[in-house]
């Protein structure tokens, strides 16, 4: 048989649940911005070093097939070596290519001298711009990276991380692809 101090203890128990109910709530209502914000950002930022890194390894690749002279075969007569190793860069970047839409940027030495020769929408692509053989070659991809989360981008002056890739080899010893016929 239940004594009064036994009902009082039950009482005061309940009494006590009732009142801290809405705290776990309000609790989760301070904590969970927060929470939800690391988490987002351990995400975002890891994606950014994933798309940095693919890229280093897009540029390697396309860096790689510039020093052996090669071009892919193609049926058309007009067919460039340099699409070749753009595409080699395009097909090695996973897919990211038109999300970073890179800047390419080509340094040929040739013994003392040096050009470098920054390539976007308004300069055309051209024969030799991956140097010739013996040249030493540097190809540098200037890439921007959209965050996909606003808290994130926020931390980026012009909302975008901007990110460079490059990847310097010595031309090997080829013979330059013959010049099409008119």
């Amino acid at each position: 048989m239940a004594t009064n101090k036994d009902r009082d203890i039950q009482v005061e128990a309940a009494m006590r649940y009732r009142k801290e109910t809405g705290a776990t709530a309000v609790e989760f209502a301070l904590i969970a911005p927060v929470f939800f914000l690391l988490i987002f950002a351990i995400i975002e930022f890891g994606l950014l070093f994933w798309v940095d890194l693919t890229m280093q390894h897009a540029v390697r690749e396309g860096a790689r097939f510039a020093i052996t002279g090669q071009t892919n075969p193609s049926p058309d007569p007009n067919h460039k070596r340099y699409n070749d190793i753009i595409a080699t860069m395009n097909k090695s970047s996973m897919g990211l290519w038109a999300k970073v839409d890179p800047e390419i940027s080509v340094t040929i030495t040739n013994g003392a001298s040096s050009t470098t020769t920054v390539y976007d929408d308004d300069t055309p692509y051209v024969d030799g711009m991956f140097g010739e053989s013996g040249n030493v070659i540097t190809i540098q991809l200037n890439c921007r990276w959209p965050p996909f989360t606003g808290y994130i981008r926020d931390f980026f002056s012009t909302g975008e991380h901007g990110f460079h890739v490059a990847a310097t080899m010595k031309n090997e010893g080829f013979t330059p692809p013959p010049t099409p016929k008119p």
